[in-house]
């Protein structure tokens, strides 16, 4: 059984091209389109990987990460975020290197990116190598 991942994002083109891309990398995908239920359904579900946009229509981003490092049961998911605003990646950015036993897991990416450098990214914080 792969890997969980599950990705947050409020636009569906880009939730559907992560989710067609990580499952052709063995991996078990979950998308959500809505940001406030983003941390119940990660404390649910548990997954091994978040994948994150800090741009949520309904909630920020940032936020979600906050909630998901300061509860005990979801604080050691790994946590991709990713975002456009090149503000809130440096404000994120800061707040991951300002407590980094808070933050560990957690990468910052800036879009636009390349699927292969967030594909290394997945892997490195999993554990797990391409085939």
């Amino acid at each position: 059984m792969g890997k969980q991942i599950l990705v947050i994002d409020d636009k569906s083109e880009l939730l559907h091209l992560m989710r067609r891309v990580l499952e052709d990398e063995s991996y078990q995908v979950s998308i959500l389109q809505n940001g406030r239920d983003a941390f119940v359904q990660a404390k649910t579900q548990l997954p091994d990987l978040i994948i994150l946009d800090l741009k949520l229509g309904d909630i920020s981003g940032q936020d979600v990460l906050k909630q998901l490092k300061n509860d005990p049961v979801t604080a050691e998911i790994p946590v991709i975020v990713y975002t456009a605003a090149v503000l809130e990646a440096e404000e994120v950015s800061r707040l991951v290197s300002g407590d980094p036993a808070c933050y560990h897991a957690v990468r910052v990416v800036q879009k636009p990116f390349e699927l292969e450098d967030l594909l290394k990214m997945v892997e490195n914080l999993l554990g797990k190598s391409l085939s």
